[in-house]
């Protein structure tokens, strides 16, 4: 008759052996524990890791242990949907042995292979968004190809746009007339106009500057102003 008891308890010290800095009993009855697994660096340093936490039944190891992931990092779902299948298949495969250390084997294993996966998808990420890139720059280098189509609503919209816009410019004109004041409207408006040209008179009266060496030769001038037929111009014409 096989003691399972025994099974489990030589298991759990040789486990404990195997991964001292990352395992933990969680309980004792019923025996439960987790293992922490990380996969190797990629070549960005970058890691992933997962914490699988596992449960002996009364039967183990003929029966398998229950399982789960107790904590991730670096993974997505998909992958952590990944790791549990591979540990029902590994199960399988490992009933009637002692099958921990096998599974964490395995598992750690599968998370190598995702961080080969990530640095592919980068990869491809990175030439799917250069080639969009790419082809973005080309069609802003060769803009719109131009068809009849094309140019015709083009060309409708353009005359569309260019009647509103003269339309606009009449109304503004139009507007603009309007608000337009005659000379009366102006005089009858402000009061101040029809006294303005006075007032300016009136002010500048007593500022008048006169040039005097103008007039210094005119008592030499010969002028007949008491002739009737004194002609002004003729004077020119006698110089002449």
């Amino acid at each position: 008759m096989t003691d399972y008891g025994d099974e489990q308890r030589n298991e759990l010290e040789a486990i404990e052996s195997i991964y001292p800095d990352s395992f933990t009993v969680l309980s004792e009855d019923p025996v439960s524990f987790t293992i922490t697994v990380t996969s190797e660096a990629g070549e960005n340093d970058e890691t992933v890791e997962v914490t699988l936490k596992f449960t002996y039944v009364e039967k183990y190891p003929d029966e398998p242990p229950l399982w789960e992931i107790h904590s991730q990092e670096n993974l997505e779902d998909s992958d952590a949907q990944d790791v549990l299948q591979l540990l029902q298949q590994q199960a399988e495969e490992n009933l009637g042995m002692v099958m921990i250390f096998t599974l964490v084997t395995a598992v750690q294993e599968k998370l190598n292979e995702i961080v080969d996966q990530i640095k592919t998808r980068q990869e491809e990420e990175k030439r799917r968004k250069e080639k969009e890139l790419e082809e973005a720059e080309k069609k802003a280098f060769q803009g719109t190809v131009v068809t009849i189509e094309n140019f015709l609503s083009w060309k409708a919209n353009f005359e569309r746009d260019m009647s509103e816009l003269k339309k606009r410019k009449l109304k503004e004109e139009e507007q603009a007339g309007k608000n337009k004041l005659t000379g009366k409207q102006l005089f009858e408006t402000d009061h101040n106009l029809d006294t303005s040209d006075i007032q300016f008179l009136e002010e500048a009266g007593n500022n008048v500057e006169v040039d005097e060496s103008l007039f210094q030769d005119i008592d030499d001038l010969d002028l007949d102003e008491d002739d009737p037929d004194f002609d002004p111009l003729a004077l020119g014409s006698d110089e002449d």
